[in-house]
């Protein structure tokens, strides 16, 4: 049996989920293809930036489930899912991942709404007469 390797990743209101496994190369994001789900060329760098950092992307399969928030959000909570995954294969490499920033949650969520307010922070025009 091969060893399977789970991370964790989340922002604002994405949750990303990933396993890594030793294999081919192939990325299955919600049962559908890593082009597919993720269009933009852009993106699938930024999830595969952790593999460009400490090794090779083709030596690994990744089957990763991601919900909630929008694409850029999903796109670092599985970023953060894969680097943390990548550190329970070993551990030497979070002197890698670290200065990139790629374990660090961001923790900023949307501020809730206040009572009398229109938004968390914006209040209704002020009328002098």
């Amino acid at each position: 049996m091969t060893k399977e390797f789970i991370g964790t990743g989340r922002r604002k209101t994405a949750v990303s989920s990933v396993r890594i496994r030793p294999g081919s190369g192939k990325v299955k994001v919600n049962n559908r293809n890593f082009e597919v789900y993720f269009p933009l060329a852009i993106q699938r760098d930024a999830i595969l930036a952790p593999f460009k950092k400490v090794g090779d992307a083709s030596k690994y399969d990744l089957v990763i489930r991601v919900k909630g928030g929008g694409t850029e959000a999903q796109v670092i909570a599985t970023r953060l899912g894969i680097s943390r995954a990548l550190l329970g294969e070993d551990e030497t490499r979070k002197t890698e991942l670290k200065p990139l920033g790629y374990l660090t949650r961001d923790s900023r969520k949307k501020e809730r709404k206040k009572y009398g307010l229109r938004k968390a922070r914006k209040r209704s025009q002020f009328s002098k007469r």
